[in-house]
Parts: structure tokens; C-alpha cells; sequence
């Protein structure tokens, strides 16, 4: 028997239920760890300018505000390194449970931490520590969950298995939307300002707790142990990232341009538009919460379906509708945010996030990891995906907090940006072919081969 056969391939009921408990473990470690991440965004646009960066004008409050955001995006690569470099060579899982202990570590401190108020300088200094110590964390998660639902997945359903990595990202993003519009909900502006804000902060201790139980409780991949734990140690990469970018260049740096439509929309739409709606257009805050909640709530629906047409049709296409439909809706997102009605606005919304950003992270997963060997895709595919989050994800409000200001107010810029980046990631999908990922050809034959083998 091929030492490429995973349980998932023999298609027995065995082998079934490990791919759905890879699965599930990916998706709850998702919800988890992004659950933490996104809420530091929802929060830092909404109060961090002013308690831990008083002294600045509003405008530069924000700004300061979205930098340490950004922040955690700059440390997603080391953290990518790092955990990619000993996923590679120790296991998938035992990266994913210390992944999720430090996420959760630092967000509950967070949750404790003075303002500058309370503090003085110390305060935006551990603001900054914290996010990083998030982003390093966050760094190392994406690449084992994937590869966990992936190597773990039938082969003929590799996306739609794989599609819970983001199902959970979704999820996360929906619980901190609604926890934090709860808490300010129930409480009044200086008691959400004071402490309000903490709440959703030290929820995190909790969902840290049933995360670890889930994950601990998966068995680590079968191609991981047969194909990579079983050589020899001189037999394996030394340096797993370096055999990787030498395996596939243009498919490591291929996975930046094509992150570049799900990372401007949905951060254009989640973070920037949350800040951009309150503070420039007046917009209600709650109202705009409500668009995350329903952005989040659906793709928990589309995901699936838009990795299920892509197993079924093919990844490429279903990648180049979604670069373009989100270059076509960025301007009548602005249009919609301008005229103040929450209907459009969602609908619009729904265009960008659940449309275009979902149909390019339904596919991410198995698209990026089959582009390298078993012996270096978690860091391959995971260093690639972070570094893209680091120049097109973390300082996306940044910059289009800058090109607000640039503009004198206009959101034109803003759009003009997001439609740039979709066009990149539609013109780099469109160079994708088969020829282009010789070790996707060389995967896909050999699970191929294993699975003739065993019928």
C-alpha cells in the first residue's frame, strides 16, 4: 500500500469520521482564534483612538488606532514561520493547541488592560505587545487548520471539507460583532467606554477552554505520520520554508496576489467601513454592527455552497468570478453607505463579503496547500497566506483611513483601492494552470493512485 494513502481516502466509514472530526476541530479552532482577532478590529475602530491614544486629534486617534491593528498583521508571518517551520517537522496538531493557548492568553490581558488614562504611556505599549503576541498566534493557525481538514479530506471534496477553516472565521466574526453589540446595547456610552468594552475581551478565557478540549481530541494527519514523520530526519527539509519557495516560487508568491480580493473587501467592509460609516458619515453604530452580523451569519451558508460548486466545477473559475464581482460592487458600497440606508447597505455588503470574499476563501485552502509537498505545504501555504495578510490585510483600513483623509473626506480613493486589488487577484487566477503547481499534479496523481490501489 502507497505510503500517500490518508484515512480519508479509502472513502470507509473509518476514514469518513476522521475526516469530520478534522473538520470540525479545524472549524472550532477558527471560531476560536479569529473570534479574538476580529473583535480587537471591531473594537479598536470603534474606542481605541480614544483610550489609548487621547492626546491626538480624532482623526489621528484612528489612525494611531488602526497601526496597532495593523500591528498584529506584521507579526502573522513570524508566526507562519515559526509554527510552519515545527508543524513541518514535530505534527500539525500540537501547533494548533499552542496557537490557540496564546491567542487566548493575550486577548483575556487585553480584556484586563489599563487605558492610557490609567496607565500613561504603558498602556498603548501593551496594547502593542498583545496585538503582536495575537498576530504571531494567528500567524501559525490558518496553515495547520487547513492542512488538518485537507490531508484528512476525501480527495474529490477537498474544498468543501476544507471550507470550515473560513466557515469558522466567519463564525468568529459574527460572535464578536454580537457580543460586542450586545454590550453596547446594554450598557450607556460611558459605561461601554469604561468598562463595557472588557466584556467580550475575557469571553475569550471560555472559548479558549472548549476549543482545547475539541483539538485535543483529533488525531494528528495521516499523511503528516506516514509521509513526513516516517523519513528519516536527514531525509526531510532542513529547512522546510526554503524547500517550499524552491518547490513552487511562483505559487508561494502567487497565494499574495490572490489574497488580495478577500482581504480588501472584507476588511474594507468589516473594519473600515464600521469606523468610516460612524465617524465620517454619522451613520448609527449599532445599525452598522447589524451589516457585520449579517455578513458574518451568511457565510456561514455560502462558503460551503461556493466550495461545493468549486469541487464540483473547478477552483480557478469559481476564484475569477468572485475578483470580479467584488471589483464591480466596491463603488455601489460607498453609493449604498452614502445614502444611509441599512438595506442597501447590507445588500451591498452581501456583494462584497459573501460573494467575492467568499467564493476566493472557499477555495484557498485546498488551492494553496496543493501547491507544495507534504513535508513543507505548512509552511509553504502558511508563510505565503501571512505574508499576503501583512501587506494586504492588517494596514487595508490604515491605508483607506489615509485615502479618506487624502481625499478630504471622499470615500472615491477607498473604492478605486479595492477595486485594484480585486483586478490583481483576477489576473493572477488567471494565470493559474495545472503546469504552474507541479506538486498539486503530483499529490492529485498519487491520491489518485492510492485510491485505485484500494478500490
Amino acid at each position: 500500500m502507497s505510503s500517500t494513502q490518508s484515512p480519508a481516502t479509502s472513502g470507509s466509514p473509518g476514514a469518513l469520521g476522521v475526516a469530520k472530526r478534522a473538520a470540525i476541530a479545524s472549524f472550532m479552532g477558527a471560531v476560536v482564534d479569529w473570534y479574538d482577532f476580529f473583535l480587537y478590529g471591531i473594537v479598536a475602530g470603534l474606542l481605541f483612538g480614544d483610550l489609548f491614544f487621547p492626546g491626538a486629534s480624532p482623526a489621528v486617534g484612528t489612525l494611531a488606532a488602526w497601526a496597532t491593528f495593523g500591528v498584529g498583521f506584521l507579526f502573522r508571518p513570524l508566526g507562519g514561520i515559526v509554527f510552519g517551520h515545527f508543524g513541518d517537522r514535530l505534527g500539525r496538531k500540537r501547533m494548533l493547541v499552542l496557537t490557540m493557548l496564546i491567542m487566548g492568553v493575550a486577548s483575556t490581558l487585553i480584556g484586563v488592560l489599563p487605558t492610557y488614562a490609567q496607565a500613561g504611556i504603558w498602556a498603548p505599549i501593551g496594547l502593542v505587545v498583545l496585538r503582536a503576541a495575537q498576530g504571531f498566534a494567528v500567524g501559525g493557525e490558518w496553515g495547520g487548520a487547513a492542512l488538518m481538514a485537507v490531508e484528512n479530506a476525501p480527495r474529490k471534496w477537498r474544498s468543501l471539507y476544507s471550507s470550515g477553516v473560513q466557515v469558522g472565521a466567519s463564525v468568529g466574526l459574527l460572535l464578536a460583532t454580537l457580543i460586542t453589540k450586545v454590550m453596547s446595547g446594554a450598557t450607556s456610552d460611558a459605561a461601554f467606554r469604561a468598562w463595557g468594552w472588557r466584556i467580550p475581551f475575557l469571553i475569550s478565557a471560555f472559548l479558549v477552554i472548549v476549543g482545547l478540549v475539541i483539538r485535543a481530541r483529533v488525531e494528528e494527519s495521516e499523511v503528516f505520520t506516514k509521509e513526513v514523520a516516517a523519513k528519516k530526519a536527514d531525509a526531510r527539509p532542513r529547512v522546510p520554508l526554503i524547500a517550499a519557495v524552491k518547490s513552487n516560487p511562483k505559487g508561494f508568491f502567487a497565494i499574495i496576489g490572490l489574497r488580495f480580493v478577500e482581504l480588501f473587501t472584507f476588511y474594507g467592509v468589516t473594519t473600515f467601513g464600521l469606523a468610516y460609516g460612524t465617524d465620517e458619515l454619522g451613520l448609527n453604530r449599532d445599525s452598522l454592527l447589524k451589516v457585520n452580523l449579517a455578513v458574518g451569519g451568511l457565510a456561514i451558508l455560502t462558503i460551503p455552497v461556493f466550495a461545493y460548486l468549486a469541487d464540483r466545477f473547478g477552483r480557478r473559475r469559481i476564484y475569477l468570478w468572485g475578483a470580479v464581482i467584488g471589483a464591480a460592487s466596491a463603488v455601489p458600497y460607498f453609493w449604498a453607505m452614502e445614502s444611509g440606508s441599512l438595506v442597501l447597505i447590507i445588500a451591498c455588503a452581501v456583494l462584497l463579503v459573501n460573494v467575492a470574499h467568499d467564493m476566493a476563501v472557499a477555495v484557498q485552502q485546498s488551492l494553496f496547500t496543493d501547491m507544495f509537498g507534504p513535508e513543507y505545504r505548512y509552511s509553504g501555504a502558511g508563510v505565503g497566506y501571512q505574508l499576503a495578510s501583512a501587506v494586504g490585510g492588517g494596514f487595508t483600513p490604515l491605508i483607506a483611513a489615509s485615502l479618506v483623509i487624502w481625499a478630504n473626506g471622499s470615500w472615491s480613493l477607498v473604492a478605486a483601492y479595492i477595486a485594484l486589488g480585486c483586478a490583481i487577484s483576477f489576473v493572477v487566477a488567471l494565470s493559474i494552470r495545472n503546469e504552474d503547481q507541479p506538486e498539486a499534479k503530483k499529490v492529485v496523481r498519487q491520491r489518485a493512485a492510492t485510491e485505485d490501489a484500494v478500490v
